[in-house]
């Protein structure tokens, strides 16, 4: 069995067992509010998850009792600061499986991981090299390596997407036959759920010589990743949407891919020594994280980190799978309702839908005014929404204190939409 094959799988030989819900949702204080008068019900975790309280607490703590800069002072607080940020790092170390902590680069988010990628390794294209994506990639997958093939005269190619929400692998082999310096693809489709075979497409990058980044920033908080396993060069992902906080990234890559890097950004933290007729830059990982970080939100995704794995990842991957399951049979029993990509050979816990007569907008805005939040848009996937011929969608995106009762409610509200619109 392959890797994201055994990743999002909900045999049950792989799964351990089902979480309590009950109690997981009596960790996230947001979601015993009422909006609008209704009981919250939070169906947009493909755009930013909700926050467990140990992760609140995290923050706090920091913020009350060990608010200093790390890396740079002798004193306590700096002291106990460096230890916790530090730590953090280890946790993100072993949560994906990397050799040390010196492949883990902390970065803002998931878009500045690609762009620092983008400016390192992009140095080294020159006139007619190819960088390869999909068709499927959110902007920040997109736009950086646009920059890049404009600055360098470089070629962006795109491998295709059928009408089920799959990749078009045919086409990637052609065009990975074609040599490209990179392949940049996302592991799961953030505006459609598809899960991609990127072991596979890792495997025949590195047999044209190619590196590989996964943008794996809708993978992480769903089910184990294994960045050795994948033998992917690099593999990016972002805090806020795995129950941490926002403003908050990271980078894994490979450390012999790393150490061939040029410095991202100059300034304190990447040095070891300035003058004006030169500078000694830092070793890894320091060397590419230039600048004050964000301490009390990367002390905040350690948190994080130590809640997805005392949840368990397969017993949420088995949960989150069935719920799919359910709401997927549930959608589309709704007169008028269409899942777009729902017909993807393998999909994680996102459900975009159009319902004809009706905008996308409309059916976020009447649904709001239920307590129910979902994401209506092109969701930074504009290339996804032309493919389909369609402006946006309504996305409901699943996570691990959702239920089937709020499915329901979905579907309900849903149904008297369709109603009020004579759709």
């Amino acid at each position: 069995m392959k890797v994201e094959e055994a990743a999002f799988c909900s045999d049950s030989s792989i799964a351990t067992g089902w979480i309590d819900v009950d109690r997981i949702r009596q960790d996230f204080p947001a979601l015993s509010q009422k909006v609008h008068g209704h009981p919250l019900i939070y169906l947009d975790n493909a755009a930013s998850s909700q926050k467990p309280e140990c992760v609140i607490e995290a923050v706090s703590a920091y913020y009350r009792a060990d608010n200093a800069n790390v890396h740079r002072g002798v004193h306590e607080l700096s002291q106990r600061a460096t230890a916790s940020y530090e730590g953090a790092r280890d946790k993100i170390r072993r949560f994906v499986g990397a050799a040390e902590c010196a492949e883990i680069i902390l970065t803002k988010g998931t878009t500045e991981a690609i762009n620092l990628v983008a400016s390192t390794f992009g140095q080294r294209i020159q006139a007619g090299d190819r960088i390869l994506i999909t068709e499927m990639e959110h902007h920040s997958n997109i736009v950086p390596w646009q920059i890049l093939c404009q600055m360098r005269s470089a070629h962006l190619d795109v491998i295709p997407i059928d009408d089920r929400g799959d990749l078009i692998l045919e086409e990637a082999d052609r065009l990975l036959g074609l040599g490209p310096k990179l392949l940049s693809i996302s592991h799961i489709s953030n505006a459609l759920g598809t899960i991609n075979p990127v072991a596979d497409l890792i495997e025949k990058a590195h047999q044209v010589g190619a590196l590989v980044l996964v943008d794996g920033a809708q993978a992480v908080p769903h089910s184990k990743v294994d960045v050795q396993a994948l033998d992917c060069d690099f593999y990016s992902f972002s805090s806020h949407k795995m129950f941490g906080p926002t403003g908050v990234g990271v980078l894994y890559g490979k450390r012999e891919v790393l150490e061939g890097l040029p410095p991202y950004q100059g300034g304190g933290d990447m040095i070891l020594s300035v003058s004006f007729e030169g500078t000694t830059y830092n070793t890894l990982p320091h060397r590419l994280e230039a600048g004050t970080p964000n301490m009390a939100g990367v002390i905040g995704l350690g948190a994080a980190v130590d809640y997805l794995e005392e949840v368990g990842l397969e017993k949420i991957n088995h949960y989150e799978t069935d719920l799919l399951a359910y709401a997927t049979e549930k959608l589309t029993c709704v007169p008028g309702v269409r899942l777009v990509g729902g017909e993807a050979r393998k999909r994680a816990a996102v459900l975009s839908l159009v319902m004809d007569g009706v905008h996308p907008h409309d059916i976020g805005t009447i649904l709001d005014r239920k307590g129910i939040a979902v994401r209506t848009g092109h969701h930074c996937a504009q290339p996804v929404m032309t493919h389909f011929g369609i402006p946006a969608t309504a996305r409901a995106s699943l996570a691990l204190y959702n239920t089937r009762a709020e499915i329901d409610r979905l579907v309900e509200e849903l149904a008297e939409i369709r109603r009020v619109f004579g759709a």
